[in-house]
C-alpha cells in the first residue's frame, strides 16, 4: 500500500492561499518474490532463480517488463556482473500454464519483456544463469541480485535474493613417476600434488583417503607428507602381494586456497592450497 499526498493553491487579488493536504492510498495488487533454488555457489555453477508475481486485484496486466541486474555491483569506477544468463532456460508460467517465451535481453542487464498477469492469477519466471569470473569465492563471498517489475501503469516492484559461497574443500590430484624408465630392481618415485581450489581446509574431519594398487609392485617404502616421514599402521597400509597402498583416513590434509581480485580486471583468481605426496620403492 502506498500513500499520496496532494495540496492545492488558490490565487486571486495578488494574494496566494494553500488549501490543506489530502493524504491518500494506493491499493497495491501486485506483489512479487524472487527466490534462488540453492543457496549456495561455487565457480561455473549454474543457479536457477525463480520470480513469482502474484496479481491479488480485479484488472488484469499487460506490457510488464522484468530487469535483473544479474547481482552486478561497484568495483572502483566499473561495474562488474558474477552472473551471466544462460540462453534458452527462461520458462513463463501463467497461473501454472506454460507459455511462449516473452522477448528476453540477456544483458547485463537480463530484461525480460511482454509480461502478462490476470485478474486474480499469478505470473511465475524460471531462469539460470552461470556464476562467472567476477564472483567472489572466498568463505564470506556474496551475491546480491536485484529484479524490478515496472510497467503497465504499476508501481515499480524491487525483489531480491542473496546466495552464498560454498564453504567446502574442492580437491584434485595429479600423480606423476620418475624417472622413466626404470631399471630392474631400481628405486621408483610416485609423486601425488593435491591441490585444494575450495575456501575451507581438508583437515582431518575430511577423512580424505589416497588409495593406490602399484604395478609393479614396490618393496621397501620410503613415504613421505609434505616432507614429513610417514609411518606404516598409523599413516598408511600397504599390502606388498597385491600392491594395495591405502592412506588412513583423516592423515591426508590440505591447506584452503586464497583469492585474490585482479586490481584492472576485477577477475577473481584462485590460488590452490597444495600437499604432497611422495613414495618411493623398489620395483
Amino acid at each position: 500500500m502506498a500513500q499520496f499526498t496532494n495540496q492545492a493553491r488558490l490565487a486571486y487579488n495578488n494574494s496566494v492561499t494553500n488549501s490543506n493536504i489530502a493524504i491518500g492510498e494506493i491499493l497495491e495488487v501486485l506483489s512479487a518474490t524472487k527466490t534462488a533454488v540453492r543457496d549456495a555457489y561455487a565457480q561455473n555453477d549454474s543457479v536457477a532463480y525463480i520470480i513469482s508475481i502474484v496479481n491479488s486485484g480485479t484488472t488484469a496486466f499487460s506490457g510488464l517488463t522484468v530487469t535483473d541486474n544479474l547481482g552486478s555491483y561497484a568495483f572502483g569506477t566499473e561495474t562488474l556482473t558474477p552472473l551471466t544468463y544462460v540462453d534458452g532456460t527462461l520458462r513463463y508460467y501463467v497461473n501454472g500454464i506454460l507459455q511462449a517465451s516473452p522477448a528476453v535481453a540477456a544483458g547485463p542487464p537480463l530484461v525480460i519483456t511482454g509480461i502478462s498477469i490476470p485478474a486474480g492469477g499469478n505470473a511465475t519466471l524460471v531462469y539460470e544463469a552461470e556464476v562467472n569470473q567476477y564472483a567472489p569465492l572466498e568463505a564470506t563471498g556474496l551475491i546480491t541480485n536485484t529484479a524490478a517489475i515496472s510497467g503497465g501503469g504499476i508501481t515499480p516492484i524491487t525483489v531480491t535474493e542473496t546466495i552464498g559461497a560454498i564453504s567446502e574443500p574442492l580437491l584434485t590430484i595429479t600423480k606423476s613417476v620418475s624417472p622413466v624408465p626404470v631399471t630392474e630392481n631400481g628405486r621408483l618415485t610416485y609423486t601425488f600434488v593435491l591441490q585444494n581450489s575450495g575456501n575451507m581446509e581438508a583437515d582431518a574431519a575430511s577423512a580424505a583417503v589416497i588409495t593406490d594398487i602399484f604395478d609393479p609392485i614396490l618393496s621397501d617404502l620410503v613415504v613421505t607428507f609434505n616432507g614429513a616421514t610417514w609411518t606404516e599402521g598409523p599413516d598408511y597400509t600397504y599390502d606388498p602381494t597385491t600392491g594395495l597402498f591405502t592412506t588412513v583416513a583423516g592423515k591426508i590434509t590440505v591447506p584452503t586456497a586464497t583469492y585474490v581480485q585482479d586490481p584492472t580486471t576485477g577477475v577473481w583468481l584462485t590460488n590452490p592450497g597444495v600437499s604432497t605426496l611422495v613414495i618411493s620403492g623398489t620395483v
